[in-house]
């Protein structure tokens, strides 16, 4: 009787474990920007998976401290370390700024160092050709974390032109399967470095 009493006892750590959060990041702090719009686009579809707990992060609400006090390696905790820590992985909201991403995102991840580490980003970056610089210039930094970032990320060309009347983003259906793929690898991500943190020692 003991082999079927721990293999229950494996499925009810398992089931116990199935809530992860997913920490939302909208970059920009620019008058007029897009990405709240955007992110909100992205938080309604991460809410549409069951045991998704989502964290929305807007750059424009939070102040991070003088830069002066920075470190290698972070400073002193921020007000959003906290959240930083709790997050299982993370969609990065950003546009492409001179060919790059915005100062703005440069610093947050600056200011965290450990909480970042052995977990999966995906990144939702928007511009007039797309955001593309924007990700592959982010995937270099965030490969210096230990972080991983999915294959499947996700360019948005001129989002601004697809606002509905109430300036909700609402692209086309192609652009809406593009974000659930990309946010389904995240999942698959998820689930195997949350795992491995636990479970398997990161080599020195």
């Amino acid at each position: 009787m003991t082999a079927p009493t721990a293999h229950a006892n494996h499925h009810s750590t398992t089931a116990a474990q199935t809530t992860t959060r997913v920490a939302v990041i909208a970059s920009s702090l620019r008058n007029g920007r897009m990405s709240p719009t955007i992110a909100e686009w992205v938080v309604a579809a991460l809410q549409q998976s069951s045991g998704v707990n989502v964290d929305l992060i807007d750059l424009a609400r939070i102040t991070l401290p003088d830069d002066t006090r920075l470190s290698p390696g972070g400073g002193p905790r921020t007000e959003v370390a906290d959240r930083i820590e709790a997050a299982d992985a993370f969609v990065f909201v950003t546009p492409e700024y001179n060919h790059s991403y915005p100062a703005s995102l440069k610093r947050l991840i600056d200011w965290h160092y450990a909480a970042w580490m052995l977990k999966p980003a995906t990144v939702v970056a928007y511009g007039v050709q797309g955001g593309y610089a924007a990700i592959e210039h982010l995937r270099g930094v965030l490969a210096e974390l230990n972080m991983v970032t999915t294959r499947r990320c996700l360019g948005l060309a001129a989002p601004w032109e697809a606002l509905d009347d109430s300036n909700r983003f609402t692209p086309a259906d192609g652009t809406n399967k593009a974000l659930a793929s990309a946010l389904a690898e995240l999942a698959w991500w998820t689930a195997v470095l949350t795992d491995a943190r636990v479970n398997r020692p990161f080599p020195a």
